[in-house]
């Protein structure tokens, strides 16, 4: 089900595992059969990746002190040492099985050095870092969480992990991550998750009802009738990095349409809407549509301080909905950045209470929920194409990503695995706290160069 493979990066990178070892709760958990709501249903049933980097820790036994503070943190968030399971009510839903069955760390080694991984790109040369999984395997034995310690020849280790969709966004998967890293410290408070995943289901009246048409596949490319070519053509990933000062001059340029048309006292274009904004209208320069053709940018947007009251503190599992800005291609690059932003703000200010309700309500009366995944009940791929001619955005611009000690000092990267699909796009700011971002893109080769040309020429 797991594996390891050999990668490269400028010469080959071997990776040899040593030892597999299953980490359950250092205390008996509850037994139980826990509720998920609709939104973890409609998450897939994969994966996201994540890799830490730490230098000099030869003289510790970090293998030891990862099992023993997971072990531990288990306890708390035991939820995640359990199996899903297929819902006897059907429509491809899913309920996760308490059942301390526990997450493996498998534990490696690599003659390479931390230096041969340049500026981490998540190329394919992270991903023997990380524990891959074969997603036709069975999900009552997929575990939900996956942990790989690769110690390399410089003394320096990497953590790669893989936290499933189903229980975790990227708020909660990272508090797991701070309680883990805690408890390995030792001596410090902890702060428990809040576990109960009915408190999303709610009585309220809604003054609207849910329009559905933010759900519909994303558009296809003019003349073709499906996706199909597009998936099949080759792709590639940059790590781009916009300076304060970039960043500042796309927020600028936004601006000068805000400022014409509001109140000059009026919250400006955020930093997110003025760079994504930048990023949709670079992507269809790079892809030599036509006019007329549309395109969609689809972003999460977190929902916790939108409900009344605010979801509680610590809250486990998903809370974001679905958010799509759409324009024709033509309109996006005649027109300002400002105007592509207003799209992006636009879109973002359609998230209330109200929508997110009846975004709930309306996944959870639909017979089936599988569409809304990428793999099939088998593992196979299926489901939205969000590439070529469309963009999906994910900002980690607002969450607490670094600063993960265990024990042996802070990490010295932390990013995305591998895990990109053509129009897939993280923006991360910068390890070093100097204002920047980082821009992981995945792009098809052939538009990757007049995408670089333009995501700086144009600022």
């Amino acid at each position: 089900m797991f594996s390891s493979s050999t990668t490269a990066i400028q010469r080959p990178i071997m990776v040899n595992l040593k030892a597999t070892h299953i980490v359950r709760p250092a205390e008996p958990t509850p037994d139980e059969t826990m509720y998920l709501n609709a939104s973890d249903q409609i998450k897939d049933i994969s994966h996201t990746p994540t890799i830490y980097f730490y230098k000099n820790t030869a003289a510790l036994d970090a293998i030891s002190i990862l099992k023993d503070s997971l072990s531990k943190v288990l306890v708390l968030f035991y939820p995640l040492a359990g199996r899903l399971t297929w819902s006897a009510e059907g429509g491809s839903r899913v309920e996760l099985h308490c059942n301390g069955k526990g997450v493996p760390i498998f534990e490696a080694e690599s003659e390479a050095v931390v230096e041969d991984f340049g500026d981490f790109t998540p190329t394919l040369s992270i991903q023997a870092l990380i524990p891959s999984v074969d997603y036709t395997t069975p999900i009552e034995e997929v575990p939900m969480v996956i942990v790989q310690l690769t110690r390399f020849r410089c003394g320096g280790v990497s953590i790669g992990l893989g936290i499933s969709h189903v229980m975790a966004d990227g708020p909660s998967a990272l508090h797991f991550v701070d309680q883990w890293a805690k408890i390995a410290r030792g001596g410090e408070t902890i702060s428990p998750p809040y576990l109960d995943r009915k408190v999303l289901e709610t009585d309220k009246q809604l003054d609207s009802t849910f329009d559905p048409s933010v759900l519909r596949p994303p558009p296809t490319l003019i003349g073709q009738e499906d996706n199909m070519e597009q998936r099949k053509k080759p792709i590639t990933v940059a790590f781009l990095n916009l300076s304060k000062l970039q960043i500042e001059k796309l927020r600028n340029k936004a601006n000068l349409d805000f400022h014409q048309e509001n109140n000059t006292a009026s919250r400006g274009y955020s930093r997110f809407e003025a760079v994504a904004a930048h990023i949709w209208r670079c992507t269809s320069r790079a892809r030599g549509h036509v006019s007329e053709q549309q395109t969609s940018l689809h972003f999460p947007a977190d929902f916790r301080n939108k409900m009344n009251p605010p979801l509680p503190r610590n809250y486990l599992g998903n809370a974001l909905i679905r958010v799509e800005a759409t324009d024709t291609s033509g309109n996006l690059l005649s027109n300002s950045l400002g105007a592509a932003s207003k799209k992006i703000r636009e879109a973002v200010e359609k998230v209330t209470e109200n929508t997110v309700i009846s975004y709930l309500n309306f996944l959870k009366n639909l017979p089936d929920v599988g569409r809304f995944r990428s793999l099939d009940n088998n593992g196979r791929p299926k489901g939205d194409f969000y590439g070529n001619p469309n963009l999906a955005i994910i900002s980690w611009t607002a969450l607490p990503l670094y600063g993960t000690d265990f024990g042996w000092g802070k990490e010295i990267h932390m990013g995305p695995g591998p895990m990109g699909f053509d129009g897939k796009t993280f923006i991360i700011p910068s390890h070093n706290g100097d204002g920047s971002f980082n821009i992981a893109i995945w792009l098809q080769e052939e538009h990757m160069q007049e995408f670089k040309k333009c995501f700086y020429d144009q600022i």
